[in-house]
């Protein structure tokens, strides 16, 4: 019974996440394709400003190379609202599986717990250090998961 309201939750809680991943993950596509855009016209202007360089009056080049400091700034901009946005993502699949670790946590006290109640015999000694095996075990395992990520 406590599996079920353990999963329930926990499915309750992740109904969103992948609306959610999707949506992150398309706005940083979106960024993507407005910074090679603009790293694009970052390329024309320069060649524009470097083919007419000598035929340009003094102000005519300051407002040339403002036009490619503002693009490279808007450039700056886009990446660091994708750096952002990312990091915003990595948070909210963080929080499901710390989640998740304290959810699995507590289930497996439950267990060790109802184990210990009902088997007192030998053979229920034996099956509480498989458990515990088993939980050393998924524990290696999520901290293998995590760190494989970074």
């Amino acid at each position: 019974m406590a599996t079920a309201i353990y999963l329930e939750h926990y499915l309750d809680s992740i109904e969103n996440l992948p609306c959610e991943l999707q949506r992150n993950f398309t706005l940083m596509r979106d960024l993507d394709n407005r910074t090679e855009e603009k790293k694009g016209e970052i390329d024309k202007l320069a060649e524009e400003y470097i083919a007419n360089v000598k035929n340009l009056a003094s102000e005519q080049r300051v407002e040339h190379l403002q036009k490619i400091q503002n693009a490279y700034s808007k450039c700056k901009e886009f990446s660091d609202d994708k750096v952002q946005l990312a990091m915003q993502t990595y948070e909210m699949v963080d929080k499901h599986i710390r989640r998740l670790d304290a959810d699995l946590a507590r289930f497996e006290n439950e267990l060790k717990e109802k184990l210990e109640v009902s088997y007192d015999s030998t053979e229920g000694r034996g099956l509480k250090s498989k458990l515990s095996d088993c939980t050393l075990r998924s524990h290696c395992r999520r901290k293998r998961i995590k760190s494989n990520f970074f």
